[in-house]
């Protein structure tokens, strides 16, 4: 049975409807593999193998009925824990809200449960979101099941989707869905050797998702390979009347109009990308991967994003801005952790209750946001930051009257050790560089794995497409994955 769980979410789904084996058998199957790995590796927070084969159930009864067969039918998935999933603990990684236990269910996981998908468990995570190496959760930090060659270091598994990382590149779970606020999707799957979609800000409902920047968080797919990312975001997307930023257009048949030949294309490289001292392993994949391209048959062009050397202390302004005002919500009155001291007045229990609840992180970047949107100092950093993020999002407009699809390397570095960058969050920050900018302007943006460094780690090649092009960026990603060959996978140690 342990061969099933090599497979992704495509032959999953085709061999469950030829009857090569039943959903049942594959839930059996990833649910014994999460058992195994998830004490070492601590990719979930909470298991739920009842509700894997609850689903797995439905849809082999669904066969043997001649009843038609959703797009995830028989996939066993992992549901990073900022869903809400009714009847199943969902705590953002956070102590203040352990124990918190929906009554309803996100959009998101419901329209992947009615497209016959299975839930493993909830996915660790940086709390509430904030964080690039999945150090910051409160249950504990996950470990990438990568090494470096002759090192048994830990690996960061990416953030702050790490458990969906981990869980997917380990082949505990066939694919899992992650949040992308500045990259969250994206930096995991390039550290994991996985591929990642960030779709057009609105594609994928945020409805019943516990927000952390409401006008930067996005759900997307994280899997094996660009098909099954296709597939997976087909199941998540569509207009939700429940969210006022959902885009009400139809969702397409991204998987069905995969094509990799990019004849006809051009394909941009913005010069501001190539930083100063970049590691010559992720310049090597960059240039490999513009190879790649142009073997594809697209046209190379040098661009300009000339204010890309502001997008991330923008980012660091409005995002801690907007997490100030979402995570007020958290006072100890109507649900999560309350703590309430000896004569504690309200204003006492509100201190006490966010003291201990929120972890550092998410304390450092609610006291930043809440400066920056205070009096004296809102007109001069938010309201500064607000217009930076709209020359951003013009340097990619002028872009885009030139270009098809933009090519950059997704993080400036491979996985680190966990513990190397803990103690210094300027550089934990920089790791979103490459990341940031297309989130600030709401674009498409995806990572394909593209190699491996020199100390065997994964690296990853980072597309950004024009708002609601998810088909052109797909296809960019589907000609570097089958010119990278990429087919390594970790060795299992755990």
């Amino acid at each position: 049975m342990s061969e099933l769980t090599n497979l992704g979410i495509a032959a999953l789904r085709d061999g469950v409807a030829k009857g090569d084996f039943t959903a049942t058998e594959v839930a059996t199957a990833f649910n014994a593999a999460v058992a195994e790995a998830n004490p070492v590796l601590n990719a979930f927070i909470v298991t739920t193998p009842d509700h894997a084969l609850a689903a797995a159930g439905m849809v082999d009864a669904a066969r043997a009925a001649g009843a038609p067969l959703g797009k995830m039918a028989g996939v066993p998935i992992g549901m990073k824990d900022l869903f809400a999933t009714k009847g199943v603990q969902t705590t953002a990684a956070s102590h203040i809200l352990e124990g918190f236990v929906p009554q309803y269910e996100s959009t998101v996981s419901q329209r992947l449960w009615d497209a016959g998908a299975g839930m493993l468990g909830k996915l660790n995570l940086d709390q509430f979101a904030m964080g690039s190496s999945n150090e910051t959760s409160a249950f504990g930090n996950v470990i990438s099941p990568w090494r470096a060659n002759g090192d048994t270091a830990a690996r960061a598994p990416g953030g702050s989707s790490g458990g969906s990382s981990s869980a997917v590149a380990a082949r505990i779970a066939a694919a899992a869905t992650g949040t992308d606020t500045g990259g969250s999707i994206r930096q995991p799957a390039a550290f994991t050797g996985i591929s990642g979609i960030k779709p057009t800000y609105g594609r994928c409902s945020r409805w019943g998702v516990v927000a952390f920047a409401s006008s930067l968080d996005q759900a997307g797919p994280m899997a094996r390979d660009v098909t099954d990312c296709a597939i997976m975001l087909e199941a998540m997307a569509g207009f939700d009347p429940k969210d006022s930023t959902s885009l009400d257009l139809p969702v397409p048949a991204w998987s069905d109009n995969l094509n990799d030949n990019l004849k006809g294309l051009k394909v941009g490289i913005p010069r501001e990308y190539r930083l100063d001292g970049m590691d010559a392993d992720v310049a090597k994949s960059w240039d490999d991967g513009i190879a790649w391209l142009r073997d594809a048959g697209a046209e190379v062009v040098d661009i300009s994003l000339p204010h890309t050397r502001y997008a991330l202390p923008t980012y660091y302004i409005i995002a801690p801005a907007e997490a100030s005002s979402n995570l007020a919500r958290y006072d100890g009155v109507r649900y999560g952790l309350r703590d309430l001291p000896d004569g504690a007045g309200l204003q006492d229990m509100y201190a006490a209750t966010r003291a201990a609840g929120f972890g550092d992180e998410v304390k450092r970047r609610i006291l930043i946001g809440t400066y920056v949107l205070s009096a004296g100092y809102y007109d001069a950093y938010y309201t500064q930051a607000q217009k930076v993020r709209t020359l951003i999002a013009r340097d990619f407009e002028l872009a885009f009257q030139q270009v098809d699809v933009i090519l950059t390397p997704t993080a400036p570095t491979s996985a680190f050790a966990l513990g190397v960058k803990s103690a210094d969050p300027l550089e934990m920050y920089l790791n979103d560089v490459f990341s940031v900018p297309a989130s600030l302007a709401g674009l498409p943006a995806m990572s394909v794995p593209a190699g491996l460094d020199r100390a065997g780690l994964p690296l990853g090649l980072h597309l950004i497409g024009r708002p609601f092009d998810e088909q052109g960026v797909l296809n960019a990603g589907l000609a570097l994955e089958r010119r990278a060959g990429f087919s390594a996978r970790p060795e299992k140690w755990w």
